[in-house]
């Protein structure tokens, strides 16, 4: 029999800054997972590690306890390589509705768990279900089948899967300590490391709209998550990108597909195509399909130019129950009632386009979610043409708004009047597009 522990020496002993045993730490999640260690208890323990930190062997034994908490994809002997990607979230980032397509069509399988939106940002889930019929809800085991068939699949988190995390994560976004980079990676890795992958790529965001804007925070999650990685037998790569203006022109969700689609046929901003691009370059060569970076990146763009990665988009959909049909004309998906062009309202220079205010007003306009339960409309949001350092004339189109009705019509204006900022002087210098590039063996500075 277990000895019991006492959760209040443990907590104060994190508190002060100490650390707990690989077994302390397995005691803890199982008496959570059986009702011993309760709610309250992990709130105290979770504030104590935003102050103070893990010790790697403590990341790694609460990472693998969150991981073995649940069922996980095991592809056997299947010798086909698995690379997954994971941002941490911004505005406007649509690159995973093409990376896992576009990654597939090069032969590596992409078993892709992704999230619905958390605050301004936004999710992979609740883009994917603007496409009429598009099912996320798939089993572990009907993921792997389906990666196994053809290539690729893109779920949500059952209940299955990490649940630890889903109740951890829940608990700390109610308490204040989402932000802790050792909590931050356990929860990422245990749910990534659950899809029995074999290599993973990051995309951390920098910058005003991402949850760590600080490049220094970035960095360190980045080098935790690659560590934590390593030591579970997946190896990682992680680049920093910018999160200082939406990417792309499209935020909201059903936008987002539609500018994902024009990607898919060789179209779409330059911004996000490049970094889409780039992130499948690295998810190729980490499989081990392609010599180098630079052989991979050949393979990606060939993908896109023979429009083989817009097939297997159209494999996917159809996998998932939804209508392939929105591949020749996005608008079978939602369409939002009013579409009114925002000008600006004086000469100037743009000097900045804030993602955060342009995220929140999404969530206002029914785009995304205050609370769990709450219902996403599709249809809803921006597109922005606007960018950084340019300079524009009174009158000129800058953003066009897609709303329900006039009340979000009028929110939205406000929304933009905040975020596209013009004034008579350039002002700071954009974020590059991919500023680091991280590995195990070091650090490259890209940008």
């Amino acid at each position: 029999m277990r000895t019991p522990i006492v959760m209040a020496r443990l907590i104060e002993r994190k508190r002060d800054g100490g650390t707990l045993t690989s077994d302390e730490w397995r005691a803890i999640i199982d008496g959570y997972i059986e009702g011993s260690v309760t709610d309250y208890h992990m709130a105290a323990l979770s504030m104590a590690i935003l102050f103070n930190g893990l010790e790697p062997v403590e990341l790694d034994t609460l990472t693998g306890c969150m991981l073995h908490s649940g069922a996980t994809m095991d592809f056997g002997t299947w010798a086909v390589p698995r690379v997954d990607k994971h941002s941490t979230g911004g505005v406007g980032d649509k690159t995973s509705l093409v990376l896992a397509p576009l990654v597939a069509a090069c032969g590596v399988a992409v078993p892709m768990m992704s999230g619905r939106g958390l605050g301004h940002t936004g999710g992979t889930l609740d883009k994917l279900e603007a496409i009429p019929g598009f099912r996320t809800d798939l089993s572990p085991a009907e993921a792997r089948r389906q990666v196994e068939a053809i290539g690729c699949a893109m779920f949500g988190q059952s209940e299955a899967i990490a649940p630890v995390d889903q109740r951890l994560y829940a608990l700390r976004d109610a308490t204040g300590t989402v932000e802790s980079i050792p909590l931050i990676a356990a929860s990422i890795m245990s749910k990534k490391l659950a899809e029995g992958l074999s290599g993973l790529v990051l995309d951390v965001k920098q910058g005003s709209g991402a949850f760590l804007p600080d490049a220094v925070d970035a960095i360190e999650l980045a080098q935790t998550m690659i560590r934590v990685g390593h030591e579970h037998g997946c190896e990682v790569v992680a680049l920093l990108t910018a999160m200082d203006r939406p990417l792309g022109h499209a935020c909201g969700n059903a936008l987002e597909v539609e500018e994902a689609i024009a990607i898919l046929h060789g179209e779409g901003p330059k911004d996000v195509t490049e970094l889409t691009i780039t992130l499948a370059a690295e998810m190729v060569a980490l499989a081990g399909v392609a010599p180098d970076l630079r052989a991979a990146r050949s393979a990606v763009e060939a993908a896109l130019r023979s429009g083989a990665a817009a097939e297997k988009a159209r494999a996917l959909i159809e996998a998932q129950g939804g209508n392939p049909a929105v591949l020749d004309d996005p608008a079978v998906m939602a369409q939002a009632p009013h579409q009114v062009v925002w000008e600006a309202p004086r000469d100037g220079v743009v000097r900045r386009v804030e993602p955060r205010e342009i995220g929140r007003a999404i969530v206002a306009l029914g785009g995304g979610r205050r609370v769990l339960g709450d219902t996403v409309d599709p249809a809803v949001g921006f597109v922005i043409t606007a960018e950084p350092r340019r300079i524009v004339t009174r009158g000129q189109p800058l953003a066009t708004i897609h709303a329900r009705d006039e009340a979000g019509v009028t929110l939205a204006r406000e929304a933009l009047q905040r975020a596209i900022q013009i004034g008579e002087t350039m002002g700071e210098l954009p974020l590059p597009l991919v500023s680091h590039r991280v590995t195990r063996n070091g650090m490259d500075l890209l940008g």
